[in-house]
């Protein structure tokens, strides 16, 4: 398939993105004027001069990457705003043919003496749900031939939490400045889970849990209280694990944190990142922790352009643990991570796994299916299940059009 074909046949198959930040996904545009409403400092107020101090091709390493979520974060605090957002976020999606998106947040970074964490997610889904309503109603037109667009949020714990980075945090952290300071993060991922139970009760399509931040020197199981707490109330489980650091956080991911799919993975088969000296076998621990991930389908959240800005060490794209992924037969699907930070697309993503890595049409396939096949879906199963079959008839259509 020449590059044109290509691109034509990924703009119109049905996609998802089961790993984005909202608060890494703004239009700068948007970012700009809505700095200029809050009184925020912007490195500059164009787009070429947010593009070249913030949001680059490249950066150096995490923390560089990291850097525009301080200015995203703080014109994200009112429901108006929240709300814009989420709306153009949407149709940024809806506009390149995504159908299915889990949009992931930290509300707690929103909380303010305006907001109560009902209040941001109430945001965010009002804008959420005007693009879809806006989208939807013109595919019933249409005779409902395309997939709807559908959405589930995945509220986000943090695993570490310091003075000055919200409102919320620092409240939090004086409320319990008695405890160690893995205690209060624990604390507060407790918190949130309490809060997302209410919400989801409330009716808002809160679809799962993630655990987000610096995962070296931050274990997974300082939060297994809060994932307890999740799994017990029937909350899918997705987990930042193996993005900066190895197998074992993995291993604590799966095995502490009951994870239905993995952020990144992408230090999975690195035998030098693993650190416990009571791990004697490094090879014989990673092919188990491999063989277990494929056995129970569990998923590997992809995000390519990311993992390349954030670790510049892995120098080409080859390089990319996405190959080993693949010949390990793992169950993986193609996303962004942040739409803004990374410059990125879907479309753009799936670009580039196909042309890096040889993707066969069965690959390609399976690595879209088991996208939506994964994902939280917050319907019933039966719903989820008619939503899947419309989406691989969807695909299929395609396929017949363009091969």
């Amino acid at each position: 398939m020449n590059k044109k074909k290509l691109s034509q046949f990924i703009r119109e198959i049905p996609k998802c993105d089961l790993h984005v930040h909202l608060d890494g996904s703004l239009r700068v545009p948007t970012l700009i004027e809505l700095a200029g409403e809050s009184n925020v400092n912007l490195p500059s107020y164009t787009e070429q001069g947010m593009y070249e101090k913030v949001f680059k091709g490249t950066y150096k390493d995490l923390p560089d990457y990291l850097q525009g979520f301080s200015y995203s974060i703080s014109v994200m605090q009112t429901p108006e705003n929240l709300e814009r957002v989420a709306y153009e976020f949407a149709w940024d999606n809806i506009n390149e043919g995504v159908c299915y998106v889990e949009v992931r947040f930290a509300p707690q970074f929103h909380v303010n003496r305006y907001m109560t964490v009902e209040d941001v997610v109430a945001s965010v889904c009002r804008g959420l749900d005007r693009a879809k309503k806006e989208y939807n109603s013109g595919v019933s037109v249409t005779g409902g031939k395309k997939p709807e667009f559908e959405y589930g949020i995945i509220a986000c714990a943090m695993r570490a939490i310091f003075p000055g980075i919200a409102d919320y945090f620092d409240k939090f952290m004086l409320v319990h400045s008695y405890s160690s300071a893995s205690r209060v993060g624990a604390l507060a991922s407790y918190e949130l889970v309490l809060a997302m139970i209410k919400v989801r009760d409330m009716g808002y399509p809160i679809v799962g849990c993630d655990l987000a931040g610096a995962e070296y020197g931050f274990p997974a199981n300082d939060h297994k209280d809060a994932y307890s707490l999740a799994h017990r109330n029937f909350f899918k489980k997705t987990v930042h694990a193996g993005e900066a650091f190895g197998a074992e956080s993995i291993f604590q991911a799966i095995t502490d944190l009951y994870a239905d799919r993995l952020g990144h993975g992408y230090y999975l088969f690195s035998e030098d990142m693993i650190t416990d000296p009571q791990i004697t076998d490094k090879k014989d621990f990673i092919s188990k922790l491999v063989q277990y991930i494929a056995d129970r389908r569990i998923t590997i959240e992809v995000c390519l352009t990311s993992n390349m800005q954030t670790n510049p060490a892995i120098g080409s794209l080859e390089n990319h643990s996405f190959k080993k992924m693949l010949e390990h037969k793992l169950s993986t699907t193609i996303c962004t991570d942040n739409r803004t930070v990374s410059m990125t697309t879907v479309s753009r993503e799936l670009e580039l796994a196909i042309n890096h890595f040889n993707l066969t049409q069965s690959q390609i396939k399976n690595c879209i299916i088991y996208g939506f096949k994964r994902s939280f879906h917050p319907g019933t199963y039966n719903e989820k299940r008619s939503y899947v079959r419309k989406i691989i008839d969807f695909y299929e259509e395609a396929e017949r059009k363009f091969l």
